[in-house]
């Protein structure tokens, strides 16, 4: 069998592998500071869901937007976003480390972040109006077939990826776009599998920059190079989609992903936080860590704990962080791998 004809099969066989392996982001650290991000597969089914950062989405299965509807209203940040309730406050210059729920070694692609000025409030922006310019974006960190791509860096910095605010934007309220581009089964017309985040933020600082954006319906074509692409060939140029960053921005900071030692709240509309944010008054340890592999550094995310709440009982199996883990009728687990199991109502508590 010749090479292509092999590389063609692989691109299929990974394909079928991955179908139904998806993520999104469970919550970022900004300074030490955790503040959550929105849960498709749980918040839907609250009464009453937490105010977050994280922009909501009709993401159930954790699924992914299609190159066949880049040009629509999805694209911008996932089927049927919504913008978050609340931001979190950031200085131009600073880190941001956003936690992936645990991202499949199939899903090779690159990881592009994006910011887009609300001009007010991004709490009630119109989403079509957004426009996005480029501040990072990382292809390929090695060659090969497939090689190492972007997102196999954030498996192995434990499912996290860091993203540093240009440090000469203007201050004022903006959406992070954050961006990953799966390319298992990219080898053929509308294969690639996109999977945006929005985050909701309000940058701080003395920058000036203001640099011109596109709508999030407009950031690349479905044909383009690094999205109609076969990763199973030897490639030797991968070109992230996107085009340019804008000056002040990076391919990617080096990633080491931020250790938690507080508890944020989202500030609402209107309001302003102080200094790295609303804090919630939980100070976690200055050194918390989670079961890693070999390769893993220490886990941005919060210590283990186990805190039993109303309902269930799991047979001795633990809840994982933003999961039920309580409420009337409930039986699964009611003890938290990670976090502390929270009241939210009498039919649902959250490990959080």
């Amino acid at each position: 069998m010749s090479r292509s004809k092999i590389s063609s099969l692989l691109g299929v066989l990974m394909a079928a592998i991955g179908v139904s392996a998806h993520g999104h982001v469970t919550h970022i650290v900004i300074n030490g500071t955790l503040y959550q991000g929105y849960d498709p597969t749980t918040f839907p089914y609250m009464s009453n869901p937490p105010v977050v950062v994280g922009w909501s989405a009709d993401q159930l299965d954790n699924g992914f937007v299609s190159p066949s509807a880049y040009n629509k209203a999805d694209m911008i940040c996932h089927r049927s976003a919504a913008p978050a309730k609340g931001h979190a406050q950031v200085r131009a210059g600073d880190t941001i480390t956003l936690q992936w729920t645990e991202w499949p070694e199939s899903h090779h692609g690159p990881v592009i972040d994006w910011l887009a000025p609300c001009n007010g409030p991004c709490e009630n922006v119109d989403k079509t109006a957004l426009r996005f310019f480029k501040i990072d974006g990382l292809g390929m960190a090695s060659p090969g077939a497939p090689g190492k791509f972007a997102a196999d860096v954030l498996i192995e910095k434990d499912n996290t990826w860091e993203v540093r605010i240009p440090p000469n934007i203007k201050a004022g309220n903006y959406v992070l776009r954050h961006e990953i581009i799966a390319l298992h089964s990219a080898g053929q017309p509308d294969g690639a599998q996109s999977y945006p985040q929005c985050i909701n933020l309000e940058i701080t600082g003395p920058g000036t920059d203001e640099p011109s954006g596109v709508a999030g319906t407009a950031l690349y074509p479905s044909n383009d190079p690094g999205v109609l692409v076969n990763i199973y060939d030897s490639i030797l140029n991968y070109q992230v989609p996107g085009g340019p960053i804008v000056p002040g921005g990076i391919s990617s900071v080096v990633q080491s992903p931020s250790a938690v030692q507080r508890t944020g709240m989202p500030t609402p509309a209107g309001d302003s936080g102080s200094g790295g944010g609303n804090t919630s008054g939980s100070t976690l340890p200055t050194s918390p860590t989670s079961p890693t592999s070999p390769t893993s550094p220490t886990s941005t995310r919060p210590p283990l704990t186990s805190t039993t709440s109303s309902g269930g009982g799991g047979n001795g199996v633990e809840q994982s962080l933003y999961g039920q883990c309580g409420g009337i009728g409930w039986t699964g687990p009611a003890t938290c791998a990670q976090g502390m199991c929270k009241y939210l109502n009498d039919y649902y508590s959250q490990c959080v």
